[in-house]
């Protein structure tokens, strides 16, 4: 049986892992699409296995801890809130691969310049809310207000790629894959924000 002592700082250790993992999956995956490299895209698809497989065991540890000794009050509610987070990360690392399948399918080497750019910056802004997810997660800061700016962002260079697409007139087939590679990095600005949120909450119940 664990003690709040072991237990809680383990799982936080291993959601912290999760947060870079997600960060990794989601750099990789750009760069790979961006330069055609497929053997890394393949790598970061392959790689979905271990956020998986890690994600399972948070989920049992958070699960062991409720089920092994009395929890209330704050340690309830933080190990609540974990339960929450994690699916966020899970659904995240999904999109990455998503983004990785892409460049397994040369798609980048089918987009135009300009949508190739437009991606570029996506990907940073992107890089950049995760980096402060993960922060705010390892050292319990409010970001939440700063990163829904930065989704605004991201809204905007959704809204440029989608117009790229149209003005560009793709074949409907890349066309189509490009529009929904638009798609990933808007739900994944959507998750860093929620996360953020999620984290202040934890924030007032960290046990």
């Amino acid at each position: 049986m664990s003690s709040p002592a072991q237990g809680v700082p383990l799982i936080d250790q291993k959601v912290v892992q999760l947060f870079a993992l997600v960060s990794e999956a989601l750099s990789r995956a750009t760069h790979a699409l961006l330069s055609g490299d497929a053997d890394l895209g393949q790598t970061v698809i392959d790689g979905d296995q271990s956020v998986d497989t890690l994600t399972s065991d948070v989920e049992l540890l958070i699960w062991d801890e409720l089920q092994e000794r009395p929890v209330q009050g704050d340690e309830l509610r933080y190990l609540v809130g974990l339960l929450l987070i994690i699916p966020e990360l899970e659904r995240s690392a999904d999109l990455a691969e998503h983004v990785a399948q892409r460049a397994v399918d040369h798609l980048g080497a089918a987009m135009s310049p300009r949508s190739r750019g437009i991606v570029q910056l996506m990907t940073e802004v992107a890089d950049e809310m995760w980096q402060q997810a993960a922060d705010a997660f390892g050292n319990r800061v409010r970001v939440a207000d700063r990163l829904a700016t930065a989704d605004e962002e991201m809204d905007i260079l959704h809204g440029r790629l989608t117009q790229e697409v149209e003005a560009e007139q793709m074949p409907v087939a890349t066309a189509a894959q490009v529009t929904l590679l638009a798609r990933f990095y808007e739900r994944l600005g959507d998750h860093a924000v929620n996360l953020a949120r999620r984290i202040e909450l934890l924030a007032d119940s960290r046990p």
